[in-house]
């Protein structure tokens, strides 16, 4: 009898069942955000961690970048590898210093051939694991010439940006986002990009926290144009200017 009164008590203010009485939102799905690349991605010499403070908090992010890596030592050193088994919904691809000549023969890629295929390596593998790539072309070195950067990453920026035509993934040009503001500031004020190295000069590959933010700022600014359902985890405050 008590059951039964309890019943219609409940049908009373809730005739439609207890799933209206308490509504249960569905959850969004996690976002893992995962960066692939060298020491420019890291968090210390590169603007890995500046790019994750800049993503809502329900938005994780994983730096897997590692110093001296190149696409093919990342790929033969089990880095890879390890990064997919983070499952990530996105992954951020960006080599190119460390393929270059005079890196090695455990580093070096030609552009036009080995590191074209590292590359659509890393996009069919992270579709294969159920995640979106985006390949990010690295920042350039500040290094001028009458005003003008040296450009000797052009060959590497050239295959990456055929690949994701090729593979229909998106690009986010980095380098040319960063070429255009740097040479707008020129030489002597893109100095304090980079850290102070142990002799007291600059370092014109890696950067210092005023470098990480303006990275940061550009990549994102990138990322809202070419990856519009990634670019709504990003905060609303940073709209990737090059401040």
């Amino acid at each position: 009898m008590r059951t039964t009164a309890i019943s219609l008590f409940l049908l009373l203010i809730d005739p439609f069942g207890p799933s209206i009485l308490f509504p249960c939102a569905a959850a969004e799905a996690p976002v893992r955000i995962v960066l692939v690349g060298d020491s420019t991605v890291t968090d210390n010499a590169g603007w890995g961690k500046a790019f994750a403070d800049r993503l809502k908090p329900a938005a994780q992010c994983v730096n897997t970048a590692r110093g001296g890596q190149s696409s093919r030592s990342f790929l033969e050193g089990g880095n890879w590898s390890k990064a997919l088994e983070l499952q990530p919904t996105y992954v951020l691809v960006q080599f190119g210093h460390n393929d270059m000549p005079g890196k090695g023969p455990d580093r070096e890629t030609d552009p036009k051939t080995t590191y074209r295929a590292n590359l659509a390596r890393f996009v069919d593998e992270a579709r294969a694991a159920g995640a979106k790539t985006i390949l990010v072309t690295s920042i350039p070195r500040r290094v001028f010439e009458k005003g003008r950067l040296v450009g000797e990453l052009t060959p590497y920026v050239e295959a990456m940006r055929a690949t994701a035509t090729d593979k229909g993934v998106p690009l986010a040009d980095l380098y040319a986002r960063s070429a255009e503001v740097l040479e707008r500031q020129g030489p002597a004020a893109s100095e304090p990009w980079g850290p102070l190295t142990k002799d007291g000069k600059r370092d014109r590959t890696h950067l210092a926290p005023l470098g990480q933010n303006r990275t940061a700022d550009l990549l994102i600014a990138e990322l809202r144009r070419v990856a519009p359902d990634l670019a709504r985890h990003f905060r609303e405050e940073n709209g990737g200017s090059s401040r």
